[in-house]
């Protein structure tokens, strides 16, 4: 082999550093060793992917620091449980930040996503612990669901300078509100739009016609059309097909398995959207209130069906979560 071969051999980038050419990669995960293989720019954390984490050996002993820690609080019962749940996210957080070099992500109860003070009071609880352990406010995205409510806590919490990261985003109408809001950041979730559509129309889809993908990119596009600053980050990926098809996306969070996958891959990376593509395209502004909001997002079965079923799960997990900590009480 010539050495000009040889070199380029050596040089030809995998798919995952491809894609870090025009997007941010964000790890999806609360596991720092995935995190550290991966070098992905920011990190996004739940209570499922926290609660995993403490299944594992290495991660026992964050529990255990953070009950040592909270045991002179002078709480106890449910108020207890979820001061030591905020501080294990916390201290989760700020572990991962250390890793990064940008945000973590950290999500408020899903039991509030219909309460916008008590989401506003939570975000700010745990924008104060990060403050604790000296963490600026840039370094951190709070977590909230798209509901009308979530947008309207998000909104609050913007102007008092605290990040927001709107979760379980399933429509444009959604992103359209988050816009309004002036959100730093929504998580439209591609997989669980592909799931919906695969389940209903008993068929699969790949590339340009998979709907998840093709919800992003609306919303997408739209974003770079009215010149809106909310980052777009692709999230719930199922397969490395739909992450290809958003190459170019502001940020896409993708699991370590599929970190993996790409990494694993040389082929080459097409960049899909970009703000020029969005810029021609032929679109009218949404005009939107609290009525039509509601209205078009029960008139969309899926993003309705969706956003409900993905708020059950995660407060499943913040409970499942509580009671593996009250087990350790």
């Amino acid at each position: 082999m010539s050495t000009a071969v040889a070199e380029e051999k050596k040089t030809k980038l995998n798919q995952l550093e491809q894609i870090k050419k025009f997007t941010k990669v964000v790890a999806d995960t609360a596991d720092f060793e995935s995190i550290k293989d991966f070098k992905p720019q920011d990190a996004t954390t739940n209570p499922s992917l926290v609660y995993a984490a403490t299944q594992k050996q290495q991660y026992g002993h964050l529990l255990d620091e953070v009950l040592k820690d909270r045991k002179s609080s002078g709480l106890s019962g449910q108020a207890q449980i979820e001061d030591v749940c905020d501080h294990l996210l916390v201290q989760f957080g700020s572990d991962i930040l250390e890793i990064v070099p940008g945000r973590v992500s950290t999500e408020t109860d899903a039991r509030l996503s219909y309460d916008v003070e008590g989401s506003i009071n939570k975000a700010r609880r745990l924008i104060e612990l990060y403050a604790a352990k000296k963490i600026p406010r840039e370094r951190v995205l709070i977590k909230i669901a798209s509901t009308w409510e979530g947008l309207n806590a998000a909104e609050q919490l913007q102007k008092e300078g605290i990040f927001c990261n709107l979760t379980l985003l399933f429509s444009l109408p959604q992103a359209v509100r988050a816009a309004q809001a002036k959100v730093q950041l929504i998580s439209p979730f591609v997989g669980r739009i592909y799931d919906w559509y695969k389940k209903e129309n008993k068929r699969d889809y790949i590339g340009s016609e998979d709907p998840g993908a093709q919800s992003v990119t609306e919303i997408y596009t739209y974003y770079k059309k009215f010149d809106i600053p909310t980052e777009v980050m692709g999230a719930s990926f199922r397969n490395t097909g739909q992450i290809l098809e958003l190459a170019g996306c502001d940020c896409l969070t993708i699991s370590p398995e599929l970190m993996e996958e790409l990494a694993k891959s040389n082929a080459p990376v097409e960049r899909k959207l970009t703000p020029e593509k969005a810029k021609s395209a032929n679109i009218e502004k949404l005009q939107l209130d609290e009525k039509k909001f509601r209205w078009m997002l029960n008139d969309n079965a899926m993003a309705y069906e969706k956003t409900g079923e993905g708020i059950r799960k995660f407060a499943a997990d913040v409970i499942k979560l509580e009671k593996f900590v009250a087990s350790k009480l």
